[in-house]
């Protein structure tokens, strides 16, 4: 173990070995990193743990500075373990230069399958003896790791004292067409929002969506194109988002000697946006976090967009509308488009054809479940349908909901300490 210090805090960093497959824990392994954090004050004492899971798939845990966001608040108490999800992160790597270690594609698809909710729970329940002694721990989970957090109290309630989820709880029953269904209208909505805030965009992406139809451009292997430049609607879950994505576009043109252009800080700036070089397992992954009862994702975002056709951007450009942006969906192009995904499209279509996903949480057991359990449910947060969130909730027994249209999904990032102060207060009944 290497312990430093940063201004306030001790970190100290883990690297766990667990099995790929928890079924064969006999078999082969991969290692898993967890950075523990404590208040400098507080390093010999006995303190009780909060296990940071974090939103994705396929992100690797917050890299913070110092006691800044929530994490300032939560040394207060706790002993804070920053979790790398199995293949992100420092932990074993996920990605085109790795993978074909496994083989081909099915044999990638394979290893892939035990990246889901049901074995990073697993890996939590190995890790956690190891830290705390056998003690529960508190859970803290954004987004997806909210996800993973329901798949705890569902598979390993005994592991856990307290859960705190923020914008994560998932729909227990939901195949991927139903979440996407519920989700093109409420980016929608956020589109509408964005324009109304800036209606200058309206023809800034309507230009802007042409342009790279017609010439297709590429920046650093990466092509850019009108389902591309749709996708940087991602950015309008955020609380801050609808404001970068108007900066981004209002540099998008410059003057050439052969006419208007994308400017090259624009290009730069959509393909960063854009690329999953960063985190390829989010594209790998995405739709297979819904993946229960048997049946196929089978590209689920992909095949109700149809149902949709206000997002065509082809249609929109040919009649007067606006290019509506997308958010937080993975297609087929994906994998045409992005270097960092191209090799590994035989692989996603193996993943979107797979039917023997098993089921992720366990009705029964939430019912009767004993953990203290509050959730920050976002109004209208453009990444977990609210009223998905909401029947959850209502599934989980004693889980406390905290109801908010102050923060976007992003709430414990931009609200920091309010956000996990509330949800504390919440759960041990003070407010």
């Amino acid at each position: 173990m290497n312990s430093y210090r940063q201004p306030g805090l001790v970190l100290t960093d883990h690297r766990f070995t667990v099995p790929l497959d928890h079924a064969d824990p006999g078999g082969e392994q991969i290692e898993i990193f967890g950075r523990e954090i404590v208040a400098a004050s507080k390093a010999g004492q006995e303190l009780p743990w909060l296990l940071y899971l974090e939103g994705g798939p396929g992100f690797g845990a917050r890299r913070f500075t110092g006691a800044e966001a929530w994490l300032g608040r939560a040394v207060r108490e706790f002993r804070v373990l920053l979790l790398d999800q199995r293949g992100t992160g420092l932990s074993t790597p996920a990605n085109r230069q790795t993978l074909p270690l496994r083989g081909g594609p099915r044999e990638q698809a394979d290893y892939l399958a035990h990246f889901r909710a049901d074995s990073i729970v697993r890996d939590c329940e190995s890790i956690r003896p190891r830290l705390t002694g056998g003690a529960p721990w508190t859970v803290l989970g954004q987004s997806f790791g909210g996800f993973c957090a329901v798949r705890y109290l569902s598979a390993a309630p005994e592991g856990l004292s307290t859960v705190l989820i923020t914008g994560g709880l998932p729909s227990l029953d939901a195949h991927a067409d139903d979440v996407y269904r519920a989700a093109y209208p409420r980016i929608e909505r956020k589109v509408a929002a964005h324009y109304a805030r800036y209606p200058q965009d309206v023809e800034r992406a309507r230009e802007i969506t042409a342009h790279l139809a017609e010439h297709r451009p590429e920046s650093a292997g990466h092509r850019l194109t009108p389902e591309g430049f749709q996708s940087l609607g991602i950015m309008l879950g955020g609380g801050s988002g609808s404001h970068q994505l108007h900066y981004l576009l209002e540099n998008a043109f410059v003057r050439t000697p052969h006419g208007p252009d994308l400017s090259d800080a624009f290009q730069e700036a959509m393909r960063n946006a854009t690329s999953f070089a960063g985190h390829p397992l989010y594209a790998l992954m995405h739709e297979a976090i819904y993946g229960q009862g048997g049946r196929p994702t089978a590209w689920a975002a992909e095949r109700v967009r149809a149902e949709f056709p206000q997002f065509d951007a082809a249609t929109a450009l040919k009649g007067d509308g606006p290019v509506l942006f997308t958010g937080e969906s993975i297609h087929p192009w994906h994998f045409e488009i992005d270097p960092a995904l191209r090799p590994l499209r035989e692989t996603a279509v193996l993943l979107a054809d797979r039917t023997d996903w098993e089921p992720l949480y366990d009705p029964e057991r939430l019912a009767s479940n004993e953990v203290p359990v509050a959730a920050a449910v976002y109004h209208d947060d453009m990444y977990v349908d609210t009223a998905h969130a909401l029947r959850t909730a209502s599934a989980i027994r004693g889980l406390r909901t905290w109801v908010t249209d102050e923060f976007e999904h992003d709430g414990l990032r931009a609200g920091g300490p309010r956000v996990l102060d509330r949800l504390l207060a919440v759960v041990r009944d003070e407010v």
